[in-house]
C-alpha cells in the first residue's frame, strides 16, 4: 500500500484516550499500594502467605495478558476496541470489589476465596486493559504523539495515585463508619469501581483510531513470539523494564510497613504515597521536556543514575524522621516516573522496528507480552520482599526488634540498587537511540509500506 500523508489526530481526542488510565489506575493503584498491606494487617495473613498469594496473582495476571494480547492480534472486535472497553467495564469493577470483600470463611477455605477474588480480577483487568494499550499504537502513528499519550497517561495515573493513597482510608472508614478494617477497604473498592467504570464507558464510546489494514492471514502465536524474540528493541526495552519494576515494587512496598514499624506513624505513610503521587504528576511535563531535547532513551540513564546514587545515600544514613522520609520518597519517585515514561513512549515505537527486521507487524503482542512480564517482576520483587521481611523476623502488629528493622531495611534498600545498575546495561543495548525510530517509519513508508 502507497504510503499516504495523515492528518494529525487532535489533541483532545488524544487527551479523553489517556483519561483511561486514570480508571485503570484506580484499579492499579489500589493493588499495589494497599493490597499486600490489606492482606497482612487488616485480614492477619502472615507475610509470606500473603506475598505468594500476590505472586501467584501476578504470574497469572501476565498470562492472561498475554493470552489477550494473541486474540488482540487474532481478532479485531466489531466496532472496534473501543467496544471492548464498553463490554469489560462493569464486570472489572464488580471483580475489583470481590477482590476486597473479606473471607466468609477462616482458614484454608478462607485462603482459597482469597485466592480466586484476586484471579478474577486479574483476569477481568487483563481482558480490557491489553486492548487499551493496544489502542495507543493506533490512535496515531507519529511517535511525537505516542509520547504525548504516554505522558498525559501518566499524568492521569499518577492523579488516580493520589486519590487511592489519599483517599483509601478516609473513604473507607466513613463508609463503613469505623476503624481502619477490612470493611473499610471494601468501601473503599466499591466507590473507585463506580468512577473507573463510568470513565471506561465514556473513552469507549468516543474512541476512534487510524485506518489500519488487517492481514489476510492473522499470525499465529508461535510466528508472533518469533517476531518478538528477533526484534532487539522489544527484549532489550522489555529486560530493563522488569529489573526497574522490580526495583521499583520493592520501594513502593515497603512504604506503609517502613512507616508503621520504623517511624511509628502509619498515617504518615499514607501521605508519603500521595505526596509521591502527587510529585509523579508534577514531573511527568517535566520528563517530557527533557525527553524532546535529550531523547528517550537518555532520560532512563539519567534518572536510574540518579535513583542509584539516593539509594546508595539510603543505605548510608538511616532515616528516622518522618518528614524526612517522606521527602526522600517524593524525590526518588519524581526519578522513577522518568523511567516509567520513557518505557511506556518506547514501547509502541517497537512495533515498526520490529515490522522493518522481521516484516511482520504485531501489536497486541507488544503489548501483552510486555504485560506479563511487567506481572513475572512484579511478583519476583514481592516474593523478594515476603521471603527478605519473613527472613528478618518480621511479624506483623507487633513491635519489631532491631535485628528485624536491620534486615527489613537491607531488603528495600540494596536489593533495589542492584536491579536499577541493570536495568541500565540492557538499557545501552537498546537500539533506539533518539531519532531512530522516525527514521524507521520513514524507511517503512520509503519502500511503499504503511507502517500500520
Amino acid at each position: 500500500m502507497i504510503a499516504r500523508l495523515r492528518q494529525a489526530p487532535p489533541r483532545a481526542r488524544l487527551l479523553l484516550f489517556a483519561f483511561g488510565d486514570f480508571a485503570f489506575n484506580l484499579y492499579w493503584q489500589s493493588i499495589m499500594l494497599f493490597l499486600l498491606f490489606y492482606y497482612t494487617e487488616a485480614l492477619d495473613l502472615p507475610v509470606a502467605t500473603a506475598a505468594m498469594i500476590y505472586t501467584v496473582a501476578s504470574i497469572w495476571d501476565g498470562i492472561a495478558n498475554f493470552i489477550a494480547g494473541a486474540i488482540t492480534d487474532r481478532k479485531v472486535p466489531g466496532r472496534g476496541y473501543g467496544r471492548v472497553l464498553i463490554l469489560g467495564s462493569v464486570p472489572l469493577g464488580l471483580a475489583c470489589v470481590l477482590t476486597y470483600l473479606p473471607p466468609p470463611l477462616a482458614g484454608a477455605w478462607g485462603i482459597a476465596f482469597v485466592v480466586i477474588g484476586h484471579l478474577l480480577f486479574r483476569s477481568a483487568y487483563a481482558a480490557i486493559n491489553v486492548p487499551y494499550l493496544a489502542m495507543s499504537a493506533r490512535i496515531s502513528l507519529d511517535s511525537r504523539d505516542r509520547a504525548f499519550v504516554a505522558g498525559m497517561r501518566m499524568l492521569f495515573g499518577t492523579m488516580a495515585w493520589v486519590l487511592v493513597a489519599r483517599g483509601t482510608v478516609p473513604i473507607g472508614t466513613w463508609l463503613s463508619g469505623g476503624g481502619v478494617s477490612a470493611q473499610a477497604y471494601l468501601g473503599a473498592a466499591v466507590v473507585f469501581a463506580i468512577v473507573a467504570t463510568a470513565i471506561l464507558l465514556l473513552v469507549g464510546a468516543t474512541y476512534r483510531e487510524e485506518q489500519v489494514p488487517t492481514p489476510a492471514v492473522p499470525p499465529s502465536i508461535m510466528r508472533s513470539l518469533r517476531s518478538l524474540l528477533a526484534n532487539r528493541a522489544f527484549v532489550t526495552l522489555n529486560l530493563a523494564m522488569m529489573a526497574m519494576i522490580c526495583a521499583v515494587t520493592l520501594l513502593n512496598k515497603s512504604v506503609l510497613y517502613y512507616f508503621k514499624y520504623f517511624l511509628d506513624d502509619a498515617t504518615a505513610g499514607q501521605s508519603a504515597l500521595a505526596w509521591m503521587g502527587l510529585v509523579s504528576g508534577a514531573a511527568v511535563p517535566l520528563w517530557m521536556a527533557v525527553q524532546r531535547v535529550a531523547g528517550t532513551r537518555s532520560v532512563w540513564f539519567f534518572a536510574a543514575g540518579l535513583c542509584m546514587a539516593g539509594l546508595t545515600l539510603f543505605m548510608l544514613v538511616r532515616i528516622d524522621r518522618v518528614e524526612t522520609m517522606q521527602l526522600f520518597l517524593v524525590a526518588m519517585q519524581a526519578l522513577i516516573v522518568g523511567l516509567h515514561f520513557v518505557f511506556w513512549a518506547m514501547l509502541p515505537n517497537t512495533i515498526e522496528y520490529g515490522e522493518q527486521v522481521t516484516g511482520l507487524r504485531v501489536e497486541g503482542a507488544v503489548f501483552g507480552l510486555a504485560s506479563l512480564l511487567q506481572r513475572v517482576a512484579i511478583g519476583l520483587a514481592t516474593t523478594v520482599l515476603g521471603l527478605g521481611f519473613d527472613a528478618s523476623g518480621f511479624v506483623s502488629n507487633v513491635a519489631q526488634s532491631e535485628a528485624t528493622l536491620t534486615g527489613m531495611r537491607w531488603t528495600i534498600a540494596a536489593v533495589p540498587l542492584a536491579f536499577f545498575a541493570i536495568s541500565c546495561f540492557l538499557m545501552l543495548l537498546n537500539p533506539l537511540g533518539k531519532g531512530a525510530h522516525a527514521k524507521i517509519v520513514r524507511d517503512l513508508q520509503g519502500e511503499g509500506r504503511d507502517p500500520a
